[in-house]
């Protein structure tokens, strides 16, 4: 392991910003500590809370976080050198209303309770194009269904921008087969009429997004609930 990666999981633990816990804590016969409290006990408000999962260098969250000081925000991934970047500058700009989360996210079910998530935000997953990889898709039926549970179930949300014209495809026809409900669904974001989008879906750009422009790639964008 490089030490650039050892000092970035050295910092992490010095950030009150950044939870880690083992996978113990999490699955436990009594259950993860802030399941269910994430308001009172981590952000201390009950404003509501958006999920970004596989959050890379946390680059949407902090962005989110500044746009909506009256929401509470968490990037969840399972690599800390990367959220490490977006921690670092949540508090130096003294951003409150962020936390990042160390964990899987096939164990969200674990950590937040029936209904305690207002929005979920996925931020370029990795599209896994291969059949045997459909079960790793953060769209897919199974993490559909986690969702579902973790999610407000009157007002909750999801968006998903992503490049991959693949995935945005195959997500509408998954969606539309179990019945969701599609809010938006946009080929390209940045051909599409600004009414026709929250400035937030454009303004917010990540790292990965700013190379895929650069490449000419369409950006695509779905909302929906499940």
């Amino acid at each position: 392991m490089g030490k650039d990666k050892l000092r970035k999981f050295a910092e992490n633990k010095t950030f009150y910003n950044v939870l880690q816990p083992s996978r113990e804590e999490v699955v436990n016969d009594n259950g993860f500590y802030l399941k269910g409290k994430w308001r009172k006990e981590f952000f201390k408000n009950d404003n509501p809370i958006v999920l970004e999962l596989g959050c890379g260098k946390g680059e949407y969250s902090v962005g989110l976080a500044q746009s909506f000081p009256n929401k509470n925000f968490l990037g969840i991934d399972i690599k800390g050198a990367r959220f490490w970047r977006g921690a670092k500058t949540a508090i130096e700009q003294n951003i409150k209303n962020i936390g990042f989360l160390r964990t899987q996210i096939e164990l969200i079910n674990f950590i937040f309770e029936n209904g305690e998530v207002d929005e979920i935000w996925i931020t370029f997953p990795d599209p896994q194009i291969k059949f045997k990889r459909t079960k790793h898709r953060l769209i897919n039926p199974l993490f559909l269904d986690k969702y579902k549970k973790i999610l407000n179930s009157k007002n909750g949300v999801i968006h998903l921008k992503t490049d991959s014209e693949f995935l945005h495809g195959y997500a509408n026809g998954l969606l539309q087969g179990l019945g969701c409900k599609i809010l938006a669904s946009h080929h390209d974001i940045y051909g599409a009429p600004e009414y026709d989008l929250p400035s937030y879906v454009r303004e917010i750009k990540t790292f990965y997004e700013n190379i895929f422009l650069k490449e000419g790639k369409p950006i695509t964008y779905l909302k929906f609930k499940v």
